[in-house]
């Protein structure tokens, strides 16, 4: 990894290098917190967790071949080590050093709800021109960032990195790595509630990424949404708003957006066609993802697109090229039914635009649905909303589990007597009475938040 040697790496994180280096000059070639990762001449980072402390494995790590590690207290290990105060802030300041080493370009992408697919439309838009490093699964928190940075190698020309939160704090920490050159925030929505407050506590969370921001950098903004679209400039520059048709929202900071979006022909499962209102002409786009929230996907793309200098018609090439992942809308076809995979995570805005691609599907419409967490005091009322909200998608039978969905039942219950539904009490009661439920030409959405594990029900029903 270029320039990480372990004096540097040691001056960076404030380490006292501990033992006896041969070769200073040495750099390692990896870096993991993971000691079943270890190859020759790795870094170990050793983090401690809940259920298992990284200090422990120091001695195994040196077997495989470590250069060395970095551990928060003296221990008796059988090569060098970095010894610190806390091995997650060793973790972040050793990523910034490498980010500022390679000197690329770096779009920073956060938001409540959108982040992972938007990140996919933008890479597969940079990728048009750049060799592009990006952020994989969910590795965008204090420790998944750092170990993706750590991913970028010499033929990398740029990296799109997501930023995930859930408190205050934590995107300056987040931030201070990245140091974005460009900066996208795709929504201010009903999140992580209990930490936050309410929306105005998103917003201010989001937004400390505008602290780190490196000079001269473009912020990205969803001019359509009520919090974002207040923004009027950052570092002295306005931003680029991007949004559904030229009208600006009440009470907006800005007068026009840059990108905008209309005439949309949504072809359900099949994906949607639309027209790219970019600065020197309009463009007839399809993307091949279900769902209408894909057109805002697009359009943060494309901004980012022009902020990095592409063409328009590369641009457009990157957005029909885009393709989603495992948990995100990931339609997967098992025998004769149909599976949409959207259990990564969840709350109330993803939740509702996963039943609107549902709804849209031929055949019986089964959602499979869980808890959404970290939701604050009104979390059951926000449950019952969605309820509410299935029940006007006229999906036609709804799996539940958890003891938050209780009220998400409640509230298709209250305003519909056409759909059928089944609560349980535990995931693996629902799994058991969802397999002989289905039946040829069913489509089953498959969604909640990550603690209620449900990328289990996916792998039962496409085994």
């Amino acid at each position: 990894m270029k320039g990480l040697t372990l004096p540097r790496m040691a001056k960076a994180c404030g380490a006292r290098l501990v033992g006896t280096v041969s070769d200073d000059t040495k750099e390692v070639m990896g870096i993991v917190t993971d000691s079943r990762e270890m190859k020759k001449d790795f870094l170990f980072v050793a983090l401690t967790g809940e259920r298992v402390d990284g200090h422990d494995y120091i001695s195994d790590v040196f077997a495989k071949g470590a250069l060395a590690a970095v551990s928060e207290r003296k221990v008796d290990a059988p090569g060098p080590y970095l010894l610190v105060e806390s091995c997650r802030e060793a973790l972040r300041k050793i990523a910034a050093l490498y980010l500022e080493m390679l000197a690329i370009p770096v779009v920073g992408i956060t938001g409540s709800v959108g982040k992972t697919s938007t990140k996919e439309m933008i890479a597969s838009v940079l990728s048009q021109r750049y060799r592009v490093h990006k952020t994989e699964k969910n590795k965008n928190n204090e420790i998944g960032l750092p170990l993706t940075v750590f991913g970028l190698r010499d033929e990398h020309e740029l990296a799109v990195l997501e930023m995930g939160i859930s408190n205050f704090g934590e995107m300056s920490r987040l931030a201070e790595i990245a140091r974005p050159d460009v900066a996208v925030i795709t929504n201010i929505g009903i999140c992580h509630l209990e930490d936050l407050g309410d929306r105005d506590g998103v917003l201010r969370a989001k937004t400390e990424v505008f602290d780190f921001l490196k000079e001269d950098a473009t912020v990205v903004l969803n001019g359509d949404d009520d919090k974002l679209c207040t923004i009027r400039e950052v570092q002295g520059r306005r931003p680029y708003f991007y949004g559904m048709g030229e009208t600006v929202p009440q009470g907006a900071a800005y007068e026009k957006k840059l990108i905008f979006a209309d005439g949309i022909e949504n072809h359900g499962l099949n994906g949607i066609d639309f027209d790219l209102h970019l600065p020197s002409a309009t463009h007839r786009v399809h993307v091949v993802i279900p769902g209408g929230h894909n057109v805002y996907n697009a359009m943060a793309a494309a901004s980012v697109g022009l902020a990095m200098g592409l063409s328009e018609t590369e641009i457009c090439a990157g957005i029909e090229a885009a393709r989603t992942i495992d948990g995100r809308t990931n339609l997967i076809p098992v025998h004769d039914y149909l599976v949409i995979d959207d259990c990564y995570n969840a709350n109330p805005m993803s939740m509702k635009a996963a039943l609107d691609v549902l709804s849209q599907a031929g055949g019986r419409t089964v959602a499979v649905l869980g808890d959404m967490g970290d939701l604050g005091t009104e979390e059951l009322q926000i449950h019952y909303d969605v309820g509410v909200y299935a029940a006007k998608k006229q999906i036609d039978v709804l799996f539940a589990a958890g003891e938050r969905t209780k009220e998400l039942v409640r509230g298709v219950a209250d305003h519909t007597d056409g759909t059928e539904v089944l609560h349980f009490d535990t995931r693996d009661e629902l799994i058991k009475a969802l397999v002989p439920f289905v039946r040829p030409g069913d489509t089953i959405l498959v969604k909640a938040s990550h603690f209620m594990d449900y990328p289990r029900v996916v792998e039962v029903l496409t085994k």
